[in-house]
């Protein structure tokens, strides 16, 4: 388990990359679990080839793909999630990507999360579905700061816990809305759980994170809380795609 100082230093780094993206890449961040590694010719190099096949196959259709591959002790579990506005061809390139970049940054780890701004793929070796992932997350958040930082932060909270009532209700587990907060001024914001959760497990994944406003985002014009299981973001700008 990584120390807090560590902690912190991630999230720090994490938002210098958030400030230094392009528009033509979208990687935001990755976890190797270094809890155990496999060699290239193992049973479980090819059980994880083939559960990333599967989950690039079939996450597209749908957003979401759960999947499990072989037997144990060299079983692979993965899921992979497309954020809820993004096509279908997009998802699918977005996942490609990930494994191919998460083959890259984590060759021969056992257990991988990483998250694109429209995906998020993980895969380990022991059976994760189902359960709120509360050990990969890290912070992002613009730099510019709000004139009045406590009425902009009991807005953004009343946004976010808007979207929350929504999003946990419906089967994307996603939602997305906006608010007005100034005479010209609108914030907009996003909270997504990743599909293999229970609708009450979604509302208690976003609850806790809202939570750590405090800690991520506060006063700033735009922040954003990403974990394995559910993520929020709020911005001054549009950001989503509406329907």
């Amino acid at each position: 388990m990584a120390s807090s100082k560590l902690i912190s230093c991630l999230l720090f780094l994490s938002s210098i990359a958030f400030l230094a993206q392009t528009v033509s890449s979208n990687y935001l961040y990755h976890f190797c679990s270094k809890s155990g590694n496999f060699t290239a010719n193992s049973y479980y190099a090819q059980n994880l080839k083939n559960l990333l096949a599967d989950l690039n196959s079939k996450t597209s259709s749908t957003g979401f793909s759960a999947s499990s591959i072989g037997q144990k002790p060299d079983r692979s579990h993965g899921i992979s999630l497309c954020r809820g506005d993004v096509s279908s061809d997009d998802c699918k390139s977005c996942i490609l990507d990930a494994s191919q970049e998460l083959g890259k940054r984590c060759p021969y780890d056992k257990e991988a999360i990483i998250w694109y701004d429209s995906c998020l793929l993980k895969y380990s070796d022991d059976c994760f579905r189902g359960e709120i992932d509360n050990r990969y997350k890290f912070y992002m958040w613009n730099v510019a700061v709000v004139s009045k930082p406590k009425y902009f932060n009991s807005k953004m909270r009343e946004l976010l816990g808007s979207l929350i009532d929504e999003a946990y209700w419906v089967q994307d587990l996603y939602a997305t809305g906006e608010m007005k907060i100034g005479e010209n001024e609108k914030l907009y914001g996003l909270v997504q759980c990743t599909k293999d959760l229970s609708n009450e497990e979604c509302k208690k994944c976003l609850e806790v994170i809202v939570t750590e406003l405090p800690h991520c985002c506060d006063g700033q014009k735009g922040g954003r809380d990403v974990g394995g299981s559910c993520n929020f973001r709020y911005e001054m700008y549009p950001f989503f795609n509406t329907p």
